[in-house]
């Protein structure tokens, strides 16, 4: 199979245009694909320094341009190297003019506006980091989701992903020797997820985690009766508590993330049906600014 150039180019960050990309090529995984990245593409100037490139290095060019000149330039130049260029959200844009009755904002970047959206997401990105791993959980009820799993079950990751997303994430390991702060249960507001896996996969990623630390592989920590008990505590303290518990063991961090996000959703509409608060004591956050910030 011969190689395929793919050009990218955005008149901003290009981090939409990236996401469409890996979510299409995701299903060639054969495909033999070189990523050319041109973000902030605001100028013919630019345009024409870049085109030397594509010139170079043939291919399909996908492209999130909202200048009509700068547009219409690309698209002119393509076509006289006999290269396909598309326009990544004229789709989804046209048919939004369409069902709204609005012509669109064009102005390039305009998702990446810092308006209060954009504020409220770097007070979720924040208020996870200091609530990583069980740190500061005096304020657990100021979160939206608490992720409780045991040790390398994807808390983390999870956390920051879902905090990008515009949720307040705090997470605590669930160990055995060592429970958790009793506040866990008594939490009101967050919704708390239980986060599982199979003990072979768990062992396997602590294994790699140990080697790639230089440590022994050979502890409690990998051992198989131990993590087997581990999981079970875990997993009996979720249905205990009646919290809804999500397997990772053949999830990527988005899907996970994916799954939680449906789950609080869920959570939020029956409450908001039986006519429940749930507005953050702290601050006016509703439920039109949070979804704002999601985009």
């Amino acid at each position: 199979m011969d190689r395929l150039h793919l050009h990218l180019l955005s008149d901003s960050t290009g981090e939409t245009l990236d996401m469409i990309a890996k979510a299409a090529l995701a299903q060639f995984e054969t495909a033999d694909v070189v990523r050319h990245f041109w973000p902030m593409v605001r100028s013919q100037q630019h345009l024409d320094r870049i085109m030397g490139e594509i010139a170079s290095n043939p291919g399909l060019v996908l492209f999130t341009l909202v200048s009509t000149e700068i547009r219409e330039r690309l698209e002119k130049r393509c076509a006289a190297l006999g290269l396909r260029s598309i326009s990544a959200l004229d789709t989804v844009t046209d048919a939004l003019e369409t069902l709204l009755g609005q012509e669109a904002k064009g102005r390039p970047g305009r998702q990446h506006i810092m308006d209060d959206a954009y504020f409220h997401r770097v007070d979720a990105i924040q208020f996870t980091i200091a609530h990583d791993d069980g740190i500061g959980w005096e304020n657990w009820e100021q979160a939206d989701i608490i992720l409780a799993g045991v040790s390398r079950s994807s808390k983390t990751p999870t956390s920051i992903y879902l905090a990008n997303r515009g949720y307040r994430v705090a997470n605590i390991p669930i160990v055995v020797e060592s429970p958790p702060p009793t506040s866990l249960f008594a939490v009101r507001r967050p919704m708390v997820v239980g986060l599982t896996t199979s003990p072979e996969r768990l062992i396997q990623v602590r294994r790699n985690r140990l080697l790639s630390l230089n440590q022994a592989p050979e502890t409690s920590y990998v051992d198989n009766e131990h993590v087997t008990r581990e999981v079970q505590f875990a997993r009996r303290m979720f249905a205990d508590n009646g919290w809804p518990v999500i397997d990772v063991s053949r999830r990527s961090i988005e899907e996970t993330a994916a799954a939680v996000i449906n789950l609080y959703n869920e959570r939020h509409n029956i409450r908001a049906a039986n006519g429940m608060d749930i507005a953050r004591d702290d601050e006016d956050w509703t439920d039109a600014g949070r979804q704002g910030s999601r985009q």
